[in-house]
């Protein structure tokens, strides 16, 4: 990402702090016409090479605190899953969220509700066994459409820091997201972490149905698929964009 604050940076009123934990970055490379009509008309899909990417990645959600307090009671540890797509506004580089499915009520209700992103509500377990992970997920939010996910993933190398300008740093190193509520209106907004420890990975994906409610159906195999033990998060309050 062109625009990457670096490690080092704290968003405007970063006042929520996370822990992410055992992360999956599974990508497959989408025909920028497929995804255009997917995102509000005031982004543009951000591009690598002229070819438009999406995202699925499944972790843990952990320590979740506002700055300077305990955690949240009810948030000690929870899965989470997304499905995302890269963009750009005014040439700010950002991701935009398809669907954010969690086993957390509370935290699909807040993040609705202060972020305007679109969580779902999930029946999940992610357990780690003889290093690695089994990670299952099955959407029970009836008001939006059924996704499935059922995925072993495992590090498979030494740890590394991404390059800028691989196709890696710039699928992960994203500082900046955008949201829409249910007027269209516009929002953005800001976390800081440090630069993502990666490890190549090898993932068996048995189920995924979670593009099927966009119409899209992916191929079996990711192109990309990379694993991060963890990483702490600071997120700070989004701010509606200018029309």
């Amino acid at each position: 990402m062109a625009n990457n604050p670096g490690p080092n940076f704290s968003p405007p009123g970063g006042w929520l702090r996370m822990r992410w934990e055992q992360l999956l970055f599974a990508h497959w490379p989408v025909p920028e016409a497929v995804l255009r009509p997917l995102i509000p008309a005031g982004l543009e899909l951000d591009l690598l090479e002229g070819q438009a990417w999406l995202g699925i990645v499944p972790f843990l959600m952990s320590r979740v605190r506002l700055r300077g307090l305990p955690p949240i009671p009810g948030t000690a540890c929870f899965p989470e899953l997304n499905v995302r797509t890269y963009v750009r506004h005014h040439g700010q580089a950002g991701v935009w969220f398809f669907s954010l499915d969690a086993a957390n009520p509370l935290a699909v209700v807040l993040a609705r509700s202060f972020y305007h992103l679109a969580y779902r509500h999930a029946r999940m377990v992610c357990e780690v066994a003889g290093g690695c992970v089994h990670f299952s997920s099955i959407r029970t939010d009836g008001a939006f459409p059924g996704a499935e996910l059922l995925a072993r993933y495992w590090p498979n190398g030494p740890v590394f820091r991404s390059k800028p300008g691989s196709p890696i740093h710039w699928l992960t190193e994203r500082y900046s997201l955008f949201s829409s509520d249910r007027t269209g209106r516009l929002f953005h907004g800001q976390i800081s972490h440090a630069p993502w420890p990666l490890q190549e990975a090898v993932v068996n994906l048995s189920v995924n149905t979670m593009t099927h409610g966009l119409g899209l159906e992916l191929q079996e195999a990711p192109a990309l698929v990379y694993y991060s033990h963890s990483v702490d998060v600071t997120a700070g309050l989004i701010r509606r964009l200018p029309v």
